[in-house]
């Protein structure tokens, strides 16, 4: 059996197990031990059974020997908790949910429970999956923040706890903890995957995403999550069907890239600026075309129509809440209630057409490339539990609900990961995986945490 079972992904354990190199149970135990070793001071995990864990690896095992084959047979997976899990409980960062305890699962784990795949635990969420951050540390230096609002499920794959996580996006929340924590993680295509079953925040920017080790890995693990027969909303109407694979081919032509420095450039930090360069330079160098590109004057409401839009229905969503329990939400919490009550509803359906003017715009600039790179965020992760950084980085391409993907590509001058955003066309969700991988493969960052 393989040494350090938890230093594996997604593809590597998939392989090991069919191999037969090693179990389920062998890889949850020594998972297990890690988390043990380390969640004191990363808490990464809001629940966490261990008997529970080795009983479901055990009974992935069983169905292995039994013939069951699935596409994650055996592979532990953590689960943001804003994300129901039958039986187990969901209490979205809150104290309001403490004893919620869901009788059904998402529709995400429960096609993750079709493949196989066996839940570890429910991972930190910042609350009601907003801007208040929860206990959750950062493995690379436990004084900065992991991003948020999936905190945990970040933490957790960096720190080597889970091959891969699930976690959630409505502005910056999975681009921007990945890059924070120097993992991958990749928020698909608006209405790619499913949603039912999983904290209504804003029914026009809620996505879900995946955390892994490589762009690879968070293909394998959405792929598992799609849900081949139902219709896709909020897409192309020349789109009716969610593509069949996301696992990227070969790429043997190198891309055709698009560098695109946001109105939020100002904001970027020295060592991000110089990474950006210094990217740029290598993906030229390995035979990319990159070309500056300049986003239309629109771009620059963006940001307003995004808070127009996710401030009017998270207020919406959390009426009722606010109404009963004020006193037990957060400060940011009330803050986002109390601004989008005063929210118009001519106001609100102006942002909305705003929004579809952008994602026309966008389209067109996309159709001229494989991809757009951008960044994630100002820069390393900062240092402070008070705050989960600035997600204004990752707004206009969640607005839009273009796929999207960071991989790490350095370290700061604090010792601290830096990433890359990759931008796609909506849909084309296969094609950004592909050029990702890639783009990966030309940085070849191999970094991890310190034990």
């Amino acid at each position: 059996m393989p040494d350090a079972l938890h230093q594996l992904g997604v593809k590597a354990v998939i392989h090991g197990l069919r191999e037969g190199r090693f179990t389920s149970e062998d890889l949850m135990r020594d998972c297990l031990e890690r988390i043990e070793k380390l969640e004191p001071k990363i808490e990464a995990w809001a629940w966490l059974d261990p008997a529970a864990a080795l009983a479901s690896a055990h009974a992935a095992d069983h169905a292995r020997r039994a013939g069951k084959l699935g596409a994650l047979q055996g592979v532990p997976i953590g689960v943001k908790d804003i994300i129901d899990v039958r039986g187990v409980p969901t209490r979205m960062g809150s104290p309001l949910f403490e004893d919620y305890i869901p009788s059904a699962s998402a529709r995400v784990v429960r096609r993750l429970d079709e493949t196989g795949a066996v839940v570890l635990g429910k991972t930190v969420t910042a609350e009601l999956a907003y801007l208040g951050p929860g206990k959750t540390r950062n493995p690379w230096n436990t004084g900065h923040t992991p991003g948020g609002s999936s905190s945990g499920s970040a933490a957790a794959v960096a720190a080597r706890f889970v091959p891969a996580t699930i976690g959630t996006q409505t502005n910056g929340s999975v681009i921007r903890p990945a890059a924070f924590c120097g993992v991958v993680g990749y928020k698909p295509s608006s209405g790619l995957l499913p949603r039912a079953g999983i904290l209504k925040f804003s029914h026009t920017l809620d996505q879900v995403g995946v955390f892994g080790r490589s762009v690879e890995d968070t293909a394998l693990v959405c792929s598992a999550m799609l849900d081949r027969s139902a219709e896709v909303p909020d897409s192309n109407p020349e789109i009716t069907q969610v593509p069949r694979d996301l696992v990227p081919a070969p790429l043997y032509q190198p891309p055709r890239v698009a560098a695109v420095r946001t109105s939020m450039w100002h904001l970027v930090e020295k060592d991000q600026q110089e990474n950006f360069l210094q990217t740029i330079a290598q993906f030229r160098k390995a035979g990319a075309v990159v070309e500056s590109a300049v986003l239309p004057d629109a771009f620059s409401r963006a940001h307003e129509v995004h808070r127009v839009i996710m401030h009017y229905e998270g207020a919406r969503s959390f009426a009722g809440l606010q109404t009963q329990n004020r006193d037990r939400l957060g400060a940011e919490m009330n803050r986002l209630i109390d601004d989008g009550n005063l929210i118009s509803e001519t106001a609100y359906h102006a942002a909305l057409e705003h929004r579809t003017r952008l994602q026309s715009e966008l389209a067109e600039i996309a159709r001229r490339y494989d991809i757009l790179i951008t960044l994630p965020a100002r820069g390393e992760a900062p240092a402070t539990l008070e705050h989960t950084g600035d997600p204004g980085f990752c707004t206009i391409w969640t607005l839009c609900g273009a796929p999207t993907i960071t991989i790490p590509s350095g370290l700061g001058t604090q010792g601290m990961p830096l990433g890359m955003q990759l931008v796609g066309a909506h849909m084309q969700d296969a094609r950004l995986l592909q050029v990702a991988q890639w783009c990966s493969m030309q940085l070849g960052f191999q970094r991890h945490p310190p034990s």
